[in-house]
């Protein structure tokens, strides 16, 4: 695989080349989520898979930036760094936020290139074309709180420090304006494959409501559940890396 490319760097966390990799897998993050939530996964990655992971504007190294709180302004600029690197097979990941950011990357590639990638995987996210479940990115404080903790992705030691919470909420609220405001319009469908992945117990990412990204593409689908909440891939690494090395024909 060839260097990622200075002008994209930004958008890439650093990963150690992977000369004997087949397919490079791009991974976005869940709301509120870096691209340390990967780190541990580019180690565990099969040989054939160079895993990057992707850094968003507004958390970890590019926490001073902006977040970026509409879906095809964050698309458009996201576009423009992946296009150098689109001239060898790659694939997109992304959970919960990251699988609605991954599919309109996809969809933008398929109408303006400069490539597809060979399969988009999606986890921990309803279709993109059915309303959101709620809607809490405008919520008081107090609410908006609760509603982190019924979620269950933020860190206990988050809530339990108040300067921190200050510094987090303005991500956690950006990342779900960007999602609560995005809309799905009616498209092509995708001429790539999905694979789609859910955690058996995941209350807002239902089985049927995952089961509907079949209608986002031409090409095969493949619905799997995994033992979990809305936040099973922390714990489900290795199930989904071989899924994803399986889908991309690349198990051994």
């Amino acid at each position: 695989m060839s260097q990622l490319s200075p002008p994209g760097a930004p958008w890439f966390a650093y990963t150690p080349p992977k000369p004997s990799a087949r397919v490079r897998l791009f991974c976005l993050p869940y709301a509120g989520g870096s691209a340390a939530i990967y780190r541990a996964w580019v180690g565990a990655a099969p040989p054939e898979i160079e895993l990057v992971p992707i850094e968003l504007p507004g958390r970890g190294r590019r926490f001073a930036e902006p977040a970026y709180t509409r879906m095809h302004a964050l698309v458009a600029s996201l576009a423009q760094a992946i296009g150098p690197l689109a001239q060898q097979p790659f694939a997109l990941f992304g959970h919960s936020m990251g699988a609605l950011i991954g599919f309109e990357l996809a969809r933008w590639l398929q109408h303006s290139g400069p490539a597809m990638p060979v399969r988009l995987f999606v986890s921990g996210c309803s279709a993109p074309q059915l309303p959101p479940t709620r809607v809490i990115h405008d919520l008081p404080d107090a609410a908006f709180v609760s509603e982190l903790r019924r979620l269950n992705g933020t860190p206990a030691e988050v809530f339990a420090n108040a300067e921190l919470m200050q510094l987090v909420a303005p991500l956690l609220r950006a990342d779900f304006e960007l999602c609560e405001t995005y809309a799905c319009a009616a498209a092509p469908p995708l001429v790539c494959p999905i694979s789609a992945f859910g955690g058996q117990a995941d209350s807002e990412a239902t089985p049927e409501r995952m089961e509907q990204w079949r209608a986002q593409t031409a090409a095969p689908f493949v619905l799997r559940g995994l033992p979990g909440d809305h936040f099973f891939l922390n714990d489900a690494r290795d199930l989904l890396l071989r899924a994803i090395a399986q889908d991309l024909g690349l198990a051994r």
